[in-house]
């Protein structure tokens, strides 16, 4: 589709300004399609890391490289290093800076747990690492994502953590009996007969991550599995009952979503894997409606008060969202 179909000049004016250099760099380059090399693109990604929300957080965090109490990186929700990284991911900030190297490390020394390489809620006083028996899917998948957007995707331990989704990550859609054995012998939530919808996003997310030509052939098949168990549901629905939604949240679009998701963000990490399936039809003409008369679309879910900055404003005109809905729109 058209960008024009869906934008006005005035639009993209709003989300140009200076003020928010994430918005400007990404809709420089994945709505504008300009190349890296772009004098403007160059700006943009410098201001990151000097205006706006990076340089708030970054002026939170301990020298050690985490925020808050360094034993709650995850459960201090949402202002543990968890959450502040996939915030930093998000917003384009530089891989490059000493900052946010210290806080990928952090969090490989204490979420990623040594034996199975998926990343737990908790770090093992005992064994270093994290505890092995609290790995979780989405955490998982939402730490991978996070590191390889911030450039340790050819890191070994990353790589063995992208190995550990193409190992357990499962798809059930109502299985009759469920596994026994670890990982799924703990949390019911994450692996009872049909598999969270949340730990599927998220590790399909990491996943669609990679660039294509570096997939291995099992990142490449699990990306297909992943991928037809998000499309059997229409994205946000129940896959036996196409007639009734089974995630009546995700049709309120928020950011940024943490452990949580909406029919958008499925909807990018789907298109941005160069997936055109009819199942996604459903999900677009609900995106399309919620344009509003400004063609722009409203922030209706957020963590404002719980995190360390809040990001935009709920009710109004979002730049985040409308920026991934107008990239979902004009690239699908």
């Amino acid at each position: 589709m058209k960008l024009e179909q869906y934008i006005d000049a005035d639009t993209i004016e709003w989300l140009l300004e200076q003020e928010n250099p994430s918005i400007r760099y990404f809709t420089l380059t994945k709505l504008l399609k300009k190349s890296e090399s772009d004098h403007d693109v160059l700006d943009a990604r410098r201001d990151i890391m000097h205006i706006g929300i990076v340089p708030a957080l970054l002026d939170k965090q301990n020298e050690a490289g985490y925020w808050g109490d360094l034993q709650k990186f995850y459960p201090d929700k949402y202002k543990g290093t968890v959450w502040q990284l996939i915030i930093l991911a998000e917003m384009g900030a530089d891989a490059n800076d000493i900052r946010i190297k210290k806080a990928c490390e952090f969090i490989l020394d204490n979420s990623q747990d040594n034996e199975s390489y998926g990343f737990s809620m908790n770090r093992s006083s005992k064994m270093g690492g994290g505890r092995h028996s609290e790995v979780i899917p989405c955490l998982t998948g939402n730490m991978l994502w996070s590191l390889i957007k911030l450039g340790y995707l050819s890191d070994e331990r990353v790589q063995k953590g992208i190995g550990w989704i193409c190992r357990y990550q499962r798809s059930d859609d109502g299985i009759s009996e469920t596994p026994k054995e670890w990982p799924y012998d703990k949390y019911e939530m994450c692996w009872g007969r049909h598999t969270c919808h949340m730990g599927v996003v998220k590790s399909l997310k990491a996943l669609s991550a990679i660039p294509k030509e570096k997939r291995s052939k099992s990142v490449t098949d699990k990306i297909e599995t992943l991928s037809e168990f998000i499309l059997i549901h229409h994205i946000y629905r129940k896959s036996h009952d196409l007639k009734s939604i089974s995630k009546p949240g995700w049709l309120r679009l928020g950011f940024p979503h943490m452990y949580q998701s909406d029919i958008l963000e499925i909807l990018e990490i789907l298109v941005e894997l160069g997936i055109n399936d009819s199942r996604m039809n459903d999900a677009i003409d609900k995106l399309i409606s919620k344009q509003n008369k400004e063609k722009r679309w409203n922030l209706e879910n957020t963590f404002n008060g719980r995190m360390i900055k809040n990001i935009e404003t709920k009710g109004e005109s979002s730049k985040w969202i409308t920026l991934k809905a107008l990239n979902v729109l004009i690239n699908q």
